[in-house]
C-alpha cells in the first residue's frame, strides 16, 4: 500500500476539494466524481474512480479510500472518526491542512539535496576531465622533455597522479550520496527514510526534531477535531513520530496521561515534560480550557514548522560556500599534481 499512497500534494487537494463540496452541500459521492472528471492525471483519475465506485456501491468515504488502497492509514482512520462523529468537513480541512505542510516540507527537502547534487555533478565532469585527459598529457609532456631525468622526476609523476584521483574519489563519493538523497526524495518512503538518516547528523538534527514535532502537533491537531478523545489522539498521533528523541518525551507525556493514579490532561502533560518552549505550552492550556484545543495545536504546528524550514535555509545557505571551498580545494589539488612533475625535474636539473 505505500508504494501506491498518492502524494502529499494530491491528497492535500483532494481532501480539501472534497471539504468544499460538502460545504456546498454536494454530497460525497457527486464531489469525488467531479473531481475525477476533472482531472487530467492517469495516477490520480485512477485512484478517484476506484472511491467513487466504492461510495455508489454503498461504502462509507472511509471504507472507499481504504479499498482504493491510495490513501495513507491513518487519513483513512480520521475520515471514518469524522463521519462516525459528525464532523467529517472539519477532519476533511484538517487533513487538507496537513498534507500542505507535508508538501511543502517535501518540496523543501528537495531543493536542499537538489541544488548540491547538481554542483557536485559539475565538479566531478572537471575534475574527472582533468585526471582522465588533462593529467596523462602532461605528464607525457614532462617526461618527454625530462630525457633521462625521469627516474628521478618518477616520485613526483607519482604523487601527482595520487592527488588527482584522491580528488576525484572523494568527490565522485560525495556526489553518489547527493544523488542517491535525490532519487530518494521523488517517494514519500524515500524522503521519510532520508529525514531519519538526516537526524544522526548535529548540523541538521535540531531542525529535523523540530519539523517531526510540528508534525506531530499537526496530526494530534487532526484526532482532536474529529473529537477522539485526548488520550486515544495523543495514542495515534504517536504512531506518525519516527524522531527517536521526540518519541521518548512522548511517551514520557502519554504516561503522565493515563496515569491511573494522578492522571493529567494533554495540555498539562505538554507542559510539564518540557516538550513545547514554555510559551507555547501556555497557550495550549489556554486553548485547552477555553475549548480550542485543536486550533492552538494547529497554530503551533504552523510556528515550528516555519522555525524548521528557516533552520533547514540557514543550513543550505550554510552549504553553498562550502562546496565552493570544497570545488576550489579539488580543483587546486589537481592543478598542484599537474605542477609536481615539473617541480620534480626542475630539481633534478638543479
Amino acid at each position: 500500500m505505500a508504494h501506491n499512497t498518492l502524494e502529499s500534494g494530491a491528497l492535500s487537494a483532494f481532501f480539501d476539494s472534497v471539504a468544499v463540496m460538502l460545504s456546498a452541500g454536494i454530497q460525497t459521492d457527486e464531489a469525488v466524481y467531479l473531481l475525477a472528471e476533472n482531472m487530467q492525471d492517469d495516477t490520480l483519475r485512477t485512484a478517484y474512480d476506484k472511491v467513487y465506485r466504492q461510495l455508489i456501491a454503498g461504502c462509507t468515504l472511509a471504507d472507499a479510500m481504504k479499498s482504493s488502497e491510495a490513501f495513507p492509514h491513518h487519513a483513512v482512520d480520521m475520515v471514518r472518526t469524522g463521519e462516525e462523529t459528525g464532523r467529517l468537513e472539519n477532519v476533511l480541512r484538517n487533513l487538507a491542512s496537513y498534507y500542505d505542510e507535508e508538501d511543502r516540507l517535501f518540496n523543501k527537502i528537495r531543493t536542499s539535496v537538489g541544488y548540491p547534487a547538481a554542483l557536485l555533478c559539475v565538479m566531478s565532469v572537471i575534475l574527472a576531465f582533468s585526471v582522465i585527459v588533462i593529467l596523462p598529457v602532461f605528464n607525457d609532456v614532462y617526461t618527454n622533455l625530462a630525457g633521462s631525468l625521469t627516474a628521478a622526476s618518477s616520485g613526483a609523476m607519482d604523487a601527482s597522479i595520487a592527488i588527482g584521483v584522491l580528488a576525484l574519489i572523494i568527490t565522485l563519493f560525495a556526489t553518489a550520496g547527493a544523488l542517491i538523497a535525490l532519487r530518494s526524495c521523488r517517494t514519500s518512503h524515500g524522503r521519510n527514510r532520508l529525514l531519519k538518516n538526516l537526524e544522526h547528523f548535529s548540523v541538521s538534527r535540531d531542525a529535523l526534531y523540530q519539523m517531526a514535532l510540528s508534525r506531530f502537533m499537526a496530526a494530534l491537531s487532526t484526532y482532536v477535531a474529529s473529537g477522539v478523545h485526548d488520550e486515544d489522539a495523543m495514542k495515534a498521533a504517536m504512531e506518525t513520530v519516527t524522531n527517536p528523541e521526540l518519541r521518548e518525551e512522548l511517551d514520557d507525556a502519554y504516561r503522565q496521561m493515563i496515569d491511573l493514579e494522578k492522571p493529567k490532561s494533554l495540555a498539562q502533560a505538554f507542559y510539564d515534560t518540557e516538550i513545547l518552549e514554555p510559551i507555547y505550552a501556555r497557550l495550549l492550556l489556554i486553548g485547552s480550557r477555553t475549548g480550542s484545543l485543536d486550533g492552538t495545536l494547529r497554530d503551533i504546528s504552523a510556528t515550528y514548522f516555519d522555525d524548521a524550514i528557516d533552520q533547514i535555509d540557514r543550513l543550505v545557505d550554510a552549504i553553498e560556500p562550502l562546496l565552493a571551498a570544497f570545488m576550489t580545494i579539488a580543483v587546486g589539488a589537481t592543478l598542484i599534481s599537474v605542477m609536481l612533475p615539473l617541480i620534480g625535474i626542475m630539481g633534478s636539473i638543479g
